[in-house]
């Protein structure tokens, strides 16, 4: 069993070409053990995104903070604000962009082997 609090995750800057003002924290994951999923917790800085990828596996998302928008493979921009969730698909294209004046914070949860 494990418990840890947000404030003691070491936070991961993604940079990339494809990424602005992204920080990932993996509260549960590989390195604890798990069977089958991670939990990472994405935050994101006003003006920033994560990249616009697809991948095949899904992945189930909770506003912890923020606002934002999420954008798909059509150009659809889904409106996206704490205490929402959202599931993207296998195979489906995404990306996460705050469009807030605060930071976007959420929780994804993918499986273990993608953490």
């Amino acid at each position: 069993m494990k418990t840890i609090k947000l404030n003691e995750v070491p936070a991961a800057v993604l940079e990339s070409p494809e990424v602005r003002g992204v920080r990932k924290q993996v509260p549960v994951g590989v390195a604890d053990g798990t069977p089958t999923m991670s939990l990472r917790v994405f935050t994101v800085e006003p003006g920033g995104y994560t990249p616009f990828h697809a991948h095949p596996w899904e992945h189930i998302n909770y506003i912890l903070a923020g606002e934002g928008e999420l954008l798909n493979e059509a150009g659809e921009r889904r409106a996206i604000a704490a205490g929402d969730y959202a599931l993207v698909l296998p195979d489906e294209m995404h990306q996460f962009r705050n469009t807030g004046d605060s930071e976007l914070q959420f929780i994804c949860l993918v499986p273990r082997d993608h953490e």
